[in-house]
């Protein structure tokens, strides 16, 4: 209890829940709207061709998206993920106002990072040898390795999404 005192004396953290900074939910708001960015950002990129060329390692070498080049083609299986991740972004912003929105929301981006996280110990050349093979990352692996945490980001948006669906 004197701990609680003493915080509530300091001008800092009484200046920080002032703020708003110290809200319930704003780090649930603050991973989302990042995630809406990221998927904004980086489904843009892949309605340009200098980007289906640099997908070719990463989809020619995914265990569960390699079937894109078959069915669409370079340009296609860019545009494909493009308009996939403008559509989870966008259902992550729905998010905002509607929780049954987030969820599918939360699912596509689950959805998206494992196809991209199980595309890490099939990637060639992905760990240096001369640097005595893993866990030394080089290639693409290291640009991989992010999806880990948005893995993890997209988990988290998803129970918190499920949770609060269950209690409306």
């Amino acid at each position: 209890m004197t701990a609680i005192t003493s915080n509530m004396q300091n001008p800092f953290v009484r200046a920080l829940q002032k703020s708003g900074l110290l809200a319930e939910d704003l780090d649930y708001h603050v991973v989302r709207a990042s995630m809406v960015i990221m998927f904004l950002f980086f489904g843009y990129q892949k309605w340009f061709p200098y980007e289906f060329e640099r997908l070719v390692p990463f989809i020619s070498n995914g265990p569960l998206i390699w079937w894109l080049y078959p069915v669409f083609g370079h340009a296609g299986a860019s545009y494909f993920l493009g308009a996939s991740e403008w559509t989870f972004g966008t259902l992550l912003l729905a998010g905002f106002w509607s929780t049954r929105l987030g969820v599918l929301g939360a699912l596509g981006s689950t959805g998206t990072f494992i196809a991209t996280v199980t595309i890490i110990p099939f990637m060639p050349d992905g760990w240096d040898v001369a640097a005595g093979g893993f866990p030394a990352m080089t290639g693409n692996v290291p640009f991989l390795m992010k999806d880990v945490v948005l893995l993890a980001v997209s988990f988290y948006l998803l129970r918190q999404d499920v949770v609060r669906l269950i209690r409306e």
